[in-house]
């Protein structure tokens, strides 16, 4: 769309009239001028809020204008991320980007978007990991006797988690890169499993970090490692599955923000630059670490590079374990 241009003037105007006209409107329009919308394709009350929370007001009094956050579940993610991708790109519309936006290419065998050509990636927020936890009554204190464990009775152990959620995903990796057989009992969210892992109904979960820290202080479950591939601040005296033997493994829950795909890249730049100075304060730090996480902060490119790492990498775990989800 350009600019109408009915005025008349005279020559020495015309030169400079015609620039104006022939750009887009959206350029000639001062950004932002009306408020920011983060779509996040969760329920409210989840994980994301923790995120969100504290960087929404920065991001709004940074950008003097509201950040609207706009909760749509539904769909494994799929719905409020299909709004984000049919979305004007103009940067008024954002996506939090969660870790079934890199699953989804692998489990389904139609998404209603393109996880990649749909969007501009603008940072990854925050990473968390996850905590490779087991009932109290278990007879393993490491990861290694839990190996040994799962090898010496094949298929006696079961972990649960919500079907294809990053705890799901942990599972099936530790059991391919382990060797062991252990069956997974499908939850439709983490409280459940949470529940059945203290009452013995099941032996093992990977639970978020913040989910893992109340059960730790309430002395209701051991915690054996954490996923990542380098310790957490939220608990530096957990060694990482790396460490405890099976190098290269690597599994975070983390976010990030993405807008529509042709996003103009002054925008992108802008919501990027004041979301990395964000992300650096040490009230933001420290917010995050009681929830387990840490901030990132990385550059488009970054955040593009990991999303695409992220699904290659997904998509021959699923595969390897035949999930599907229609």
């Amino acid at each position: 769309m350009t600019l109408p241009c009915r005025l008349r003037v005279g020559p020495p105007a015309l030169l400079a009239l015609a620039v104006l006209c022939s750009m887009p409107a959206q350029a000639a329009e001062r950004w932002p001028s009306r408020p920011i919308r983060i779509v996040v394709p969760y329920a409210a009350g989840g994980n994301s809020d923790d995120i969100l929370r504290p960087v929404e007001p920065r991001l709004a009094a940074a950008l003097g204008q509201p950040v609207i956050i706009d909760n749509r579940p539904g769909g494994g993610t799929q719905i409020g991320t299909a709004i984000v991708a049919r979305s004007e790109p103009d940067g008024y519309t954002l996506l939090y980007v969660p870790v079934p936006f890199v699953v989804n290419p692998g489990i389904r065998s139609k998404l209603p978007y393109d996880s990649l050509k749909d969007f501009a990636p603008i940072t990854q927020v925050m990473t968390s990991p996850l905590v490779l936890v087991v009932n109290r009554e278990i007879e393993a204190n490491s990861v290694s006797q839990l190996i040994a464990l799962a090898k010496a009775k094949p298929g006696a152990l079961s972990f649960g988690s919500g079907m294809a959620g990053a705890g799901h995903l942990a599972g099936e990796l530790m059991k391919g890169m382990a060797g062991i057989d252990m069956v997974h009992i499908p939850y439709k969210g983490s409280a459940p499993a949470m529940t059945d892992l203290i009452g013995g109904r099941i032996q093992i979960i990977f639970a978020t970090a913040s989910a893992a820290i109340a059960q730790m202080q309430g002395g209701r479950l051991k915690a054996l490692a954490v996923t990542t591939a380098r310790r957490s601040s939220s608990l530096p005296d957990l060694p990482t599955l790396d460490e405890a033997g099976l190098k290269g493994f690597d599994v975070s829950v983390w976010g990030g923000l993405a807008g529509p795909a042709r996003t103009p890249q002054a925008r992108v730049a802008k919501l990027h630059a004041q979301l990395v100075r964000i992300l650096a304060l040490a009230e933001i730090k420290e917010r995050f670490k009681a929830a387990g996480a840490e901030p990132v902060g990385s550059t488009p490119n970054e955040f593009g590079k990991f999303l695409r790492t992220e699904i290659e990498k997904w998509t021959k775990v699923v595969k390897r374990a035949n999930i599907r989800v229609e």
